[in-house]
């Protein structure tokens, strides 16, 4: 078993990011298309289950370690970082379930033989739920629309959040398409080859062997905003991108203290830290752009590229909190 310490894994990341990701960062935004062969490097390297114990094939990342590579990899391409970090959920539910869904799943899923992605984003809208969870014979039906489900048609399997009653209704779902099952892509206006689709479910079976948890909803909400650090890492990417293109600047050091700010925020202050990076990462974007005047705007040039993403990463304001804070901020 090949176990790297912590440090080598942040360095891999990093070199992967600066050799393969970032020379390929035009092509995979133009291409349409997400970029498998990247997604399959980064597996043979040990490294796309990355938090998983490396008994099951993952390299057993601690949380800053997988901060740090969060943000190499979206200094690379944020698409594939994007569509990387949305596989850590459905592996990490694998893992931590027991039962058929971790004898499926867990070992495949941390060492990269199969891909996940989530959903799960529509739990923290008002209104009436987005999915339902209603009980079967043999375990579920949901019903419903996930309006963003990241890497369609290259993950083996999503993780769905359905409501019932109080309750969430957690399940790990063949990501393909079926009688109950319907998927239309979404055209986006950056990382579009992502390959993000809204799924819609009418009345699909959830078999009892693929829930991995029934959780009540107030539980996760409670602890939904410890794990708001982690988008923060791409934006730091993003941001940290186009600061290397610009050259020194004013920012570089209101950079380094945005990070020291979301390393250090506590739950009640992360959503001001998260605000400040996504502004941050657009004012950067936006001032390489300024700088390298109207060849940036070309669609082979990295200026308007980061420019769009971090645009799109304003998105991940989950929360009115961080939306609020990054008005301000911008």
């Amino acid at each position: 078993m090949n176990v790297r310490t912590q440090p080598e894994i942040v360095t891999t990341a990093e070199a992967f990011a600066e050799d393969t990701l970032f020379p390929n960062a035009i092509a995979t935004d133009l291409g349409g298309q997400l970029p498998e062969a990247q997604l399959l490097q980064w597996a043979k390297m040990g490294l796309y289950g990355l938090t998983a114990p490396p008994d099951l094939g993952g390299a057993g990342a601690t949380r800053e370690t997988l901060l740090s590579v969060i943000e190499s990899m979206a200094f690379g391409c944020l698409t594939t970082a994007f569509v990387w970090v949305q596989h850590q959920g459905s592996c990490r539910a694998a893992v931590e379930s027991s039962g058929p869904t971790h004898e499926a799943w867990a070992a495949k899923l941390s060492s990269g033989r199969a891909r996940g992605g989530v959903a799960f984003a529509h739990l923290l809208r008002a209104g009436p739920p987005a999915i339902v969870a209603e009980p079967a014979d043999d375990g579920w039906v949901i019903s419903g629309t996930a309006p963003w489900v990241t890497g369609w048609g290259f993950i083996d399997v999503v993780h769905v959040a359905a409501r019932h009653g109080d309750d969430i209704v957690w399940s790990l779902l063949d990501a393909r398409e079926a009688p109950t099952l319907m998927a239309k892509p979404l055209a986006l206006s950056a990382i579009n080859s992502s390959a993000t689709f809204e799924v819609q479910f009418d009345k699909h079976p959830v078999p009892s062997s693929r829930v991995t948890s029934v959780q009540p909803y107030d539980d996760w909400r409670a602890n939904y905003p410890s794990g708001l650090r982690l988008n923060g890492s791409l934006s730091l990417g993003v941001a940290r991108r186009a600061a290397s293109l610009l050259g020194p600047n004013p920012l570089d050091t209101e950079l380094a203290d945005a990070r020291q700010q979301l390393d250090s925020a506590s739950v009640a202050e992360l959503p001001e830290a998260r605000g400040r990076t996504s502004a941050l990462a657009v004012r950067l974007a936006s001032s390489l752009v300024a700088s390298l005047g109207g060849r940036s705007v070309v669609s082979d040039q990295h200026g308007q590229r980061l420019v769009r993403e971090a645009n799109f990463l304003l998105i991940q304001g989950q929360t009115p909190e961080i939306r609020a804070a990054q008005l301000r901020h911008l």
